[in-house]
């Protein structure tokens, strides 16, 4: 069962997603807080990034599904899809923690933790659409 809203690419949608997906998570599981909360940063991170890099140079549309699969009806699925740039983040390196900020390479903090939040993070391209799946274990 999964529920699934679209909305533009755009930063500004960031709310209207978020507001969405706590919802949805509220609804479903009866979300605790902390799940909540974790859940509220990855959403952030894997939204603007699509706002941002999905489509250079023209609009399109992301679509953002919050649900389960029934054979793991504990375990919360959020689904983000666009039709943008194809961009695998999996294949991103985990930026080394040990280095200062100063002089670590710009870019790929946000992926990792989002990893680092959710219990899994899955990426598919497929009929010409970015697909990144986030699972996050909500009844312990």
């Amino acid at each position: 069962m999964l529920k699934t809203l679209e909305v533009p690419a755009q930063s500004e949608k960031l709310p209207e997603v978020q507001a969405f997906v706590q919802e949805q998570l509220k609804a479903i599981f009866q979300c605790p807080e902390d799940i909540l909360w974790k859940t509220e940063l990855a959403i952030e991170e894997i939204f603007v990034n699509v706002a941002h890099y999905a489509y250079p140079n023209k609009d399109g549309l992301v679509s953002i599904s919050v649900g389960y699969d029934d054979s793991a009806r504990d375990d919360a699925l959020i689904i983000f899809k666009d039709h943008g740039t194809p961009y695998d983040p999996m294949k991103k390196t985990d930026p080394n923690l040990k280095l200062s900020a100063n002089d670590r390479p710009i870019g790929g903090l946000g992926i990792f933790l989002t990893k680092k939040m959710m219990d899994n993070v899955a990426y598919k391209f497929e009929d010409n659409a970015n697909i990144l799946t986030l699972t996050k274990k909500i009844k312990q």
